[in-house]
């Protein structure tokens, strides 16, 4: 159980912990409040319901995880910024695994996840300048990009790749050079 007083920061901080130990779906306001030892109707000061907590969480995860990509970004461009923004993506997923799945969310308009969200696709947008690529083929590389990562990482994470004789990061490494390949190729109309 939490020793702390609980506050909207800390309520979130709970929440994702449990995310990354329990998964994200078990999440739930009971279970926070058995973790905080009260009463689950008193957590109803900071949040309105489960779906806001999870909103909630999904933007400190979605933060996190700009902040790490826009470090591995710093001073990289091209290929070397492609194997660092993925790097980045795939060591958060394994180390913080709840929260990575909070990050994929369907998310509302005005949800608070919004601004990471946002601020995350312009990170990808960043990345994507190396390969000099305009509208809407930029759009279409970001989508492409985050479907590439995020299925690798997702079959990763559910040991889709262990009955295989490769090494999973000899094929991570050849993926992204097959990502890099592609956004230096990428098709014209």
């Amino acid at each position: 159980m939490v020793k702390t007083r609980v506050t909207a920061e800390a309520l979130i901080a709970a929440a994702a912990d449990m995310a990354d130990e329990v998964g994200f779906d078990n999440v739930t306001v009971i279970a926070l409040a058995r973790r905080f030892g009260v009463k689950d109707a008193s957590l109803y000061s900071h949040i309105k319901n489960v779906r806001e907590l999870r909103e909630r969480v999904a933007a400190l995860a979605l933060t996190e995880l700009a902040d790490k990509a826009a470090d591995a970004l710093a001073g990289r461009a091209g290929k070397d910024a492609l194997i660092a923004f993925a790097g980045a993506y795939r060591d958060y997923a394994k180390e913080y695994p709840g929260r990575y799945a909070a990050g994929q969310l369907d998310i509302d308009l005005d949800s608070p996840a919004v601004p990471p969200a946002r601020r995350h696709a312009e990170l990808a947008r960043a990345l994507l300048r190396g390969y000099n690529l305009a509208e809407p083929d930029e759009t279409d590389a970001v989508r492409f990009l985050n479907g590439a990562l995020h299925g690798y990482v997702s079959i990763e994470k559910s040991g889709g790749f262990r009955h295989s004789a490769r090494d999973v990061d000899a094929s991570w490494a050849r993926a992204l050079d097959a990502l890099d390949a592609v956004l230096r190729n990428w098709p014209s109309d």
